[in-house]
């Protein structure tokens, strides 16, 4: 007999939401989670200035009305205290947290065959058994440090900005070195430059950035928002990246010269993604357009940096703006007018190690009291490589993944049978507002299963074929995109993760956009799951599960 008819792994925004329309449903089914608690990404990013980049309330649960209508979005780009809250207020009104286990790392999961099942070891020595294991294990959530001599030889504070301590750490008075300028440090350097008594910043690669230009929602225009609930949403439906900024119809080169800066200066001044997704199209395909684009951008940051030498340090050459993920900020730039915050090239003076005092470059020594790490994530794929997961015929996820993952709609994998991926790679959810798209695929994947108990069957599969088709559509997309010539983990590079270096592309994200994806899933699913296989096993469910039929 099994012991779970489902079982979820990760309780971060995914897992909660899959483990309610499971719940809901009469499934028996847990949810595993290797942190203390629930949140996922909301509960272990802890640093200073972490917060939304999406809209606060386009960010939230669409699903329940009662929870629209109760929570107030306090910013309209909320921080990580008030966003763990948020989840914590959800799973507690639904009262998801007694179908949840804590501290419940998973080591392994194969399948079984013969039974049709998976058998998950933990990390506590327990080995449980499920029908089918739907991952919800996150897209950043396995962090990298650099590959760097004397890791473990400093004496101060060290961490990944992943690992900030709960307790909090007293920056007053402290000599700080942050070694990264990606989404993360661009937060944190803004948050904590006026804090220490000296910042040193360690860039190998400038990343373009833009304000983000956060304020309060009061309680006037919070109740506005729940009475627009169903237009917003219906906004974030039809834009490609799901959020509510739509691309600007007009041609990039139909207008002139004066209405795109018009256009450029509009957005740079109004909230959040609109300089980058309420742009024109052309900047994401089109070369001289995206030139001409970025040299604004360039232009707005040396306007804001004192020192034009620092400026220029900051404005990247390898990329355009908008081609990887835009990190938004809030003063970052003004951050390197002050006295006490210095930027150090380590593309010009090389890291060379980690010392007892602190750090050595190729040009000198610098000690420090605290050492961050702000170095990224073994991204979309990492958390799935760190399980051993196993399929038909003791086939490793990670070798089939070597190279890059292959998958059908991002949802499912040929030769892993009821294992479902609702935020996978080459799913919709990485290059968009990822509640967004999470509700998308864990709703498809749900309907999955209902079909499957309508018709009386308990394995699925996705063809090779299906598989095949899917993920050469996927890599196709990036050939329409300036996104294939970045250093991004859109296309799978992290100079820390062995193997994962420039040089080949892997195609982690569907690029066709919100719209798309969903259409081409509904298709799919319309034809009777068309590129998948079923069968009926006959082998026994475990008590009390059981699958309601769609109303």
């Amino acid at each position: 007999m099994l012991d779970y008819e489902a079982i979820v792994i990760g309780a971060g925004v995914c897992g909660i939401y899959q483990i309610k329309r499971l719940v809901d449903l009469g499934i028996k089914a847990t949810v595993l989670e290797a942190a203390p608690d629930l949140g996922g990404t909301w509960y272990n990013n802890r640093y200073p200035g972490c917060r939304f980049d999406s809209e606060s309330y386009t960010y939230g649960y669409s699903f329940s009305r009662e929870v629209l209508d109760e929570w107030h979005w306090r910013e309209r780009f909320s921080s990580q205290p008030e966003n763990l809250k948020y989840l914590n207020f959800v799973a507690d009104k639904f009262d998801l947290r007694r179908h949840m286990q804590f501290n419940c790392r998973v080591r392994s999961a194969h399948y079984d065959k013969a039974g049709n099942a998976w058998r998950l070891r933990l990390s506590d020595g327990r080995t449980l058994t499920a029908r089918y294991v739907i991952l919800a294990t996150g897209l950043l959530s396995v962090p990298t440090l650099p590959r760097i001599e004397g890791l473990d030889s400093f004496k101060g504070q060290s961490f990944h900005t992943f690992h900030w301590p709960h307790e909090g750490v007293d920056l007053a008075g402290k000599r700080v070195a942050v070694i990264g300028t990606g989404a993360t440090a661009i937060q944190l350097i803004a948050e904590i430059a006026d804090k220490v008594a000296d910042l040193t910043v360690f860039q190998r690669r400038p990343n373009w950035s833009a304000p983000l230009n956060n304020s309060p929602i009061s309680e006037a225009e919070m109740a506005d928002i729940r009475k627009r609930y169903d237009e917003i949403f219906a906004a974030c439906a039809r834009t490609p990246g799901a959020f509510e900024h739509e691309p600007d119809r007009r041609g990039f080169w139909e207008v002139t010269r004066e209405e795109r800066v018009a256009l450029w200066d509009k957005l740079y001044d109004e909230p959040g993604f609109g300089i980058w997704l309420a742009n024109f199209r052309e900047i994401f395909t089109d070369e001289k357009a995206n030139a001409e684009f970025s040299a604004y951008i360039a232009d707005r940051i040396r306007r804001r940096v004192k020192d034009q030498a620092v400026a220029e340090k900051l404005i990247p050459r390898d990329h355009g703006f908008g081609v990887q993920r835009v990190p938004l900020e809030t003063r970052y730039y003004e951050a390197y007018n002050r006295d006490n915050v210095h930027l150090v090239d380590i593309a010009e003076t090389p890291l060379v190690s980690i010392t007892e005092k602190g750090l050595r470059t190729s040009a000198r020594e610098y000690e420090f009291d605290i050492i961050v790490y702000a170095t990224g994530f073994d991204a979309i794929t990492g958390a799935y490589d760190h399980i051993d997961i196993q399929g038909v015929g003791g086939e490793k996820l990670r070798d089939k993944w070597k190279d890059g993952p292959s998958t059908f709609l991002g949802l499912l994998v040929a030769g892993f049978p009821n294992l479902l991926l609702p935020s996978g790679p080459q799913s919709g959810s990485a290059s968009t507002n990822y509640p967004r798209a999470i509700e998308i695929g864990v709703n498809w994947c749900t309907d999955l299963l209902v079909y499957m108990q309508d018709k009386g069957y308990d394995r699925v599969e996705a063809t090779k074929a299906a598989e095949e088709r899917w993920t050469r559509h996927v890599a196709e997309m990036y050939g329409m995109m300036l996104m294939r010539k970045a250093k991004s983990w859109f296309t799978g590079y992290n100079s820390n993760v062995p193997g994962h270096e420039a040089g080949r592309i892997r195609y982690f994200v569907y690029n066709g956009g919100t719209p798309k994806f969903v259409a081409t899933i509904n298709k799919v699913a319309e034809k009777g799951y068309e590129g998948l296989e079923f069968g009926a096993s006959g082998t026994p469910r475990p008590d009390s599960a059981r699958v309601a039929t769609a109303a």
